[in-house]
């Protein structure tokens, strides 16, 4: 069978595009001082009679292909790859979803960096050892909904995961039963043995409706473990601007700080319901690896699923696009040449340009 797919095989490097819009902020700042301290010795209307040579136009279009190569030597460097061949494979293994709570509560720092992060890393390493289970991922607040879907596809997975923050929901709360109903749902069908693993610091304030999912699943036979994220002597909650940087701590309406801290009563009672296991997540250990160990003692369906075996490169049509351009700004001088000036190739519209 065949069929397409594109994918990042790096797509953590894609984070150094960032450095570009950084770069042309100092780059304009910089134009900008150089036109301010040329204006203090004379005027810009003279700047073509004292340096004729200059142009403008051909520095920014130095500085722009520039850019474009370091963004094609990324790219390159991330390694985009096309599926060209995929294969039914059959493996045996256990449907898992990963119930994930993203409200504002799972920032606090008792757990570094912080909740949410430590689980991430708990949850990336996790999928590093999966063989043939199938992983889909429910992130919940106040609301619940399917940030990955049941698969096999342990790159997307880590993909996902990555995109995962508090910015998802707006909607703020700890709605572990909506979580356990959605993932039951999205199981779908299939008679493979399944398990739903909730990571959350439990401050539920619905807890008559996580029981009653917890009841509904352990029904289809699907057990549920769970995970509390936080400590003893709890935290306060980060408050970030929407550069995010940290600009204190959320209060209540009294102006006090507000210590989230874990409160592990309905994750015990769900994870009793669902005939699996409790674990305190500390600082040392997330506790995601024991859950694992004993979700492997399930008896493994045998799963069949469309993978795909075998990716093609592209990177090297990146990096040549970026040695092409790196030619055409070496040849590119900062300044006119004298037979130029019989062209206008580089001339400014607007004399004043920077």
């Amino acid at each position: 069978m065949d069929s397409n797919i594109i994918r990042f095989e790096n797509p953590q490097y894609l984070y150094w595009l960032l450095i570009i819009p950084v770069l042309v902020a100092i780059y304009v700042l910089i134009r900008l001082w150089n036109k301010k301290q040329f204006e203090r010795f004379a005027s810009v209307k003279l700047r073509n009679f004292l340096v004729p040579m200059f142009s403008s136009a051909r520095a920014n279009t130095k500085f722009v292909i520039f850019n474009l190569i370091i963004a094609l030597l990324i790219i390159g460097a991330a390694n985009l790859q096309s599926g060209s061949k995929m294969e039914k494979v059959k493996r045996e293994g256990i449907d898992i979803f990963l119930c994930v709570d993203i409200s504002n509560s799972m920032l606090a720092e008792d757990i570094a960096p912080n909740r949410l992060e430590r689980s991430k890393q708990a949850i990336y390493k996790l999928i590093s050892k999966l063989g043939g289970d199938r992983i889909g991922v429910v992130v919940f607040a106040g609301n619940a909904y399917v940030q990955l879907p049941i698969t096999t596809d342990y790159s997307a997975a880590k993909m996902f995961l990555s995109t995962i923050n508090p910015s998802l929901i707006p909607a703020q709360g700890t709605e572990i039963g909506r979580a356990i109903d959605l993932a039951v749902k999205s199981f779908g069908e299939d008679e493979h043995n399944k398990a739903i693993v909730i990571i959350s610091d439990g401050e539920d304030h619905e807890n008559g409706d996580a029981v009653k999912a917890a009841q509904e699943a352990a029904k289809h036979g699907i057990k549920i473990y769970t995970i509390g994220m936080g400590l003893d002597s709890g935290a306060p909650i980060p408050v970030y601007n929407k550069y995010g940087k940290n600009i204190g701590y959320k209060k209540d309406k009294e102006g006090n700080t507000i210590i989230t801290k874990l409160d592990d009563n309905i994750l015990r009672q769900i994870a009793e319901i669902g005939d699996g296991l409790y674990v305190r997540a500390s600082n040392s250990n997330v506790g995601l690896d024991k859950i694992y160990d004993d979700i492997n003692k399930t008896e493994k369906s045998e799963i069949e699923a469309n993978v795909f075996t075998d990716y093609d490169d592209q990177f090297q049509w990146f990096v040549g696009a970026a040695i092409i351009l790196l030619i055409i700004e070496i040849l590119l001088s900062s300044g006119k040449r004298k037979w130029e000036s019989k062209f206008k190739f580089f001339e400014p519209k607007d004399e004043n340009n920077i």
